[in-house]
């Protein structure tokens, strides 16, 4: 019988020692509602959410008998983009946004966007020194998703 798992428990609210296994994901993979996937190991199990949720680097699937596995965030093509000041870090996340692309905050204040060369002769255009790597891409979930979980008005138990 394939494992199931129902339940999405964000980081932070599970103890290593329940870990049977992990699933590392790349970005666009770990938006999911219902969907057969295999563990890092090759083991199938069952995601069955009741609604769509975003898996996030640290997150973890409760399964139905027991254990979770942890989710990890997959390495992936990626820009990180660096500016002088934050105004123009600010003007140059400005610039992303309006071209509705997912970008990621990194705690240094650098910003993190998927691979594009176009993007990339853009920002530096405008002034930004970039690196293109291979790294985890963990994005800005937008202001609705974020407010819901701080406000309590999600519907996990």
């Amino acid at each position: 019988m394939i494992r199931r798992a129902t339940t999405l428990i964000q980081a932070d609210h599970w103890a290593d020692d329940e870990v049977l296994s992990t699933v590392t994901l790349a970005y666009e993979d770990r938006h999911r509602r219902r969907i057969k996937m295999e563990d890092d190991d090759g083991s199938a199990f069952l995601l069955d959410l009741a609604e769509a949720k975003q898996l996030e680097e640290g997150d973890a699937l409760l399964l139905e008998e027991g254990g979770v596995i942890a989710v990890r965030a997959a390495d992936e093509d990626v820009l990180d983009i660096r500016c002088e000041t934050t105004a123009e870090t600010a003007r140059i996340a400005w610039h992303i946004g309006n071209r509705h692309t997912p970008v990621q905050v990194l705690a240094d204040g650098g910003l993190r966007i998927i691979y594009d060369h176009v993007l990339q002769h853009m920002v530096e255009g405008l002034g930004a020194s970039t690196t293109h790597k291979s790294a985890p891409f963990s994005p800005e979930q937008g202001a609705y998703v974020g407010a819901e979980k701080s406000h309590g008005h999600g519907h996990d138990h």
